[in-house]
């Protein structure tokens, strides 16, 4: 309709335009060149005035490829025979990502889970149902061997960085699979070696390769009370039962990943008179088998799924566990140092989905910056835009070099080759990454969005999810101030040592070929003169660190990514591009503790609480702010 109703306009006769027919974009332009009068009466289109353009949607290609940064760190970090032995296997799995995984996620996104609780005739089912995507998402798992990798250790200590890679990879494709896989990898690090029999099987079972046979792993620790302070905040009691088993009666608020095979829980044992024990020694931790072996839960009532404002791909819910039957984990009353084990592995896996969706909004904004032409040229071509892009870009690179860094880390603690500063380095930054990359990738996200302009807010776009899910990244395994009174906790249980180390890494990476290098000596000066004031500041301000605790840990994690850019651009595997992202880190403000020094006094303490506080009551008296 639309050719005939040009070309009737135009001249042209489709009956004599045959077999040279011109497009319809040319024939729009005729149309549009003619006069008012020419025209006459005729729209440019027939039926709905709907115009003639259509904007070109972006289109993600292979996602290993697509992210040069990736290869040049993983080069940099593998001994050579093992970058080569599994670059091919990324190159695969990018595609692989970036085609029939992708689909499956937005399946995912546009089916999420729901829960019958009756069925026709009234019984109590509890029936999780989810869609065929997410079924499939758990054998792409196990064939991928996106758990498996990490503990077959076909590459020793750099096993962790092909797995973590891998999962980098899988994570924005992944439909939020990604989530329950980070809690089975956090369930197998910490029954890794166990001696029980069950618990030796069900090992066995969240590490396999084979679809038939992998478990994945929920970790359901939020009670009513909610946050990180389980030492008050669990109810959940658990009473001996035969054959060294327990059973379990409590709620549970916030459990992620309902529709695991099994999951590790933490409750409270009683004493000899059958109270309650209070407090973090009163904690243990629990393996429950979601489900018997007729299928039935294992006495547990699924409540409500919870409506949330991202993940809504992940079936979270709200527990009422009446008698399930669950196994103790290593010692009475140690389940808070049992969740240290697994929290490691779980944050450094909520850093790679912040990375990572850092990553694939920059790849789908870099994509669509070609397509999208604005004021006569592509907005990629538009100064002000490729700024912005370069700003999120060089905040992506630096995440990634301390993101790869960490996993190296946590690699060589994997297969007991880390040596004590190692071991300290990865209780310090591991709460410092996680807090740092999940605020990041919120900020990243939606400044990638907005590079979409209005179709970035379009959910027919696949792009709002980006977004939504990001932001549950600095809330889940602990909110950033949390996290940032777990950096001073870790400084001042280990008497300073983890400084130590931090330090000394810092300076053999500024050492030459970084110091000699002329575009970088000023980054290394600067990095420098921060840590001795940093230092400084911690020894002459005790009393003022929990309220700057938050400085603190944003000011480690930008010194220390700083020293990992110089460090690397000066390699053998830097270029040009890692000297101008070293230089361009390097140029901002690097220690926010130093700078906001005045923010910690107790004067101005009073004064954020008056702010906070005005109009809601107080019985403190409020500060004169006339003279703030």
């Amino acid at each position: 309709m639309l050719a005939c109703c040009l070309w009737r306009v135009c001249g042209q006769s489709p009956r004599l335009a045959r077999g040279r027919q011109p497009s319809d974009a040319l024939l729009a332009a005729r149309f549009f060149s003619l006069s008012r009068a020419e025209r006459g009466a005729v729209p440019p289109v027939s039926r709905a005035n709907l115009g003639v353009f259509c904007q070109q949607p972006h289109q993600l290609t292979n996602t290993y490829l697509g992210d040069p940064t990736l290869a040049k760190y993983l080069r940099r970090l593998l001994p050579r025979e093992v970058f080569e032995a599994v670059d091919p296997d990324l190159e695969r799995f990018g595609e692989r990502c970036a085609t029939d995984i992708y689909k499956l996620g937005l399946d995912c996104e546009n089916n999420p889970p729901k829960l019958e609780t009756f069925n026709a005739w009234g019984e109590r089912i509890d029936k999780l149902v989810t869609c065929h995507a997410w079924t499939k998402m758990k054998t792409i798992a196990a064939e991928e061997l996106l758990i498996e990798s990490a503990y077959r250790r076909n590459f020793a200590e750099h096993s962790r960085l092909y797995q973590m890679a891998k999962v980098f990879l899988f994570n924005p494709s992944s439909g939020l699979y990604s989530c329950p896989l980070a809690m089975t990898d956090g369930a197998a690090k910490t029954l890794e070696g166990n001696s029980s029999r069950h618990l030796k099987m069900a090992y066995e079972h969240l590490t396999s390769r084979n679809p038939a046979k992998f478990w994945t792993s929920g970790q359901w620790m939020t009670e009513k009370r909610g946050g990180s302070d389980v030492a008050t905040g669990t109810e959940t009691v658990a009473v001996p039962h035969e054959g060294g088993t327990y059973r379990l009666y409590g709620v549970k608020w916030f459990s992620s990943a309902t529709d695991a095979d099994v999951c590790l829980t933490l409750a409270r044992t009683l004493d000899p008179s059958g109270r309650p024990v209070q407090g973090s020694g009163g904690l243990s931790m629990y393996f429950v088998e979601t489900r018997h072996p007729s299928g039935k839960l294992n006495n547990i009532e699924i409540i409500r799924l919870k409506n949330k404002l991202g993940t809504r791909q992940l079936p979270t819910a709200e527990l009422l566990l009446d008698g399930t039957v669950a196994r103790r984990v290593g010692e009475d009353g140690r389940g808070v140092a049992n969740i240290a084990v697994m929290l490691t592995v779980t944050r450094l896996h909520n850093a790679v989905s912040s990375v990572a969706v850092m990553r694939r909004v920059l790849q789908l904004a870099r994509d669509y910056s070609r397509r999208r032409t604005a004021f006569g040229r592509p907005v990629g071509d538009w100064p002000l835009h490729t700024r912005t892009l370069a700003l999120m870009e060089v905040e992506t690179r630096a995440c990634q070099a301390f993101l790869l860094q960490m996993v190296s880390l946590q690699g060589r603690d994997d297969v007991g080759a880390a040596s004590d500063s190692d071991r300290l380095l990865l209780r310090l930054l591991m709460p410092v990454i996680k807090l740092y990359t999940a605020k990041q990738a919120v900020w990243t996200a939606s400044e990638g969005l907005e590079s979409f302009g209005g179709q970035g807010y379009i959910e027919d776009t696949g792009l709002p999810g980006l977004l939504r899910d990001s932001q549950v990244l600095p809330i889940w395994e602990g909110t950033t101030n949390v996290l940032s009174m777990d950096v001073l906790r870790a400084l001042r249980k280990t008497g300073g040592e983890a400084w130590r180390a931090l330090a000394a890494d810092v300076a053999e990476r500024l050492l030459p070929p970084a110091a000699a290098h002329p575009r970088l000596r000023p980054a290394v000066v600067k990095v420098k003169q921060i840590l001795p004031g940093v230092e400084k500041f911690m020894k002459e301000n005790q009393d003022s660190l929990d309220v700057a605790a938050r400085d603190l840990a944003f000011t480690i994690a930008k010194t220390y990514m700083c020293a990992l850019l110089c460090h690397h651009a000066a390699g053998a595997d830097g270029d040009a591009e890692d000297l101008v992202v070293a230089e361009r880190w390097a140029s901002q403000e690097l220690a926010p503790l130093l700078t906001e020094r005045a923010r910690y006094q107790p004067d101005q303490l009073q004064t954020d609480a008056a702010l906070v506080m005005a109009g809601h009551g107080t019985s403190r008296p409020a500060p004169d702010l006339t003279s703030t």
